[in-house]
């Protein structure tokens, strides 16, 4: 993976889709700060990378579900 993709900077339809989950309950998760993102204006924005992290550390480890 190169830097720009780690570095990428995504719309919450972007996240929506990159997560496969429906944009409101996207907009839930961010709304009560459990999912990283920042607020341009009207707008949400997120860190892939930021993403990413969040996304292993909500992965239980192997074995354990």
């Amino acid at each position: 993976m190169t830097n720009d993709s780690q570095n990428a900077v995504m719309t919450l339809d972007e996240l929506a889709l990159y997560l496969k989950v429906s944009k409101s309950t996207l907009y839930k998760l961010v709304q009560e700060g459990r999912i990283p993102g920042q607020k341009l204006g009207k707008q949400w924005r997120f860190s892939k990378s930021a993403v990413d992290e969040w996304l292993n550390r909500q992965t239980p480890p192997e074995g354990k579900l």
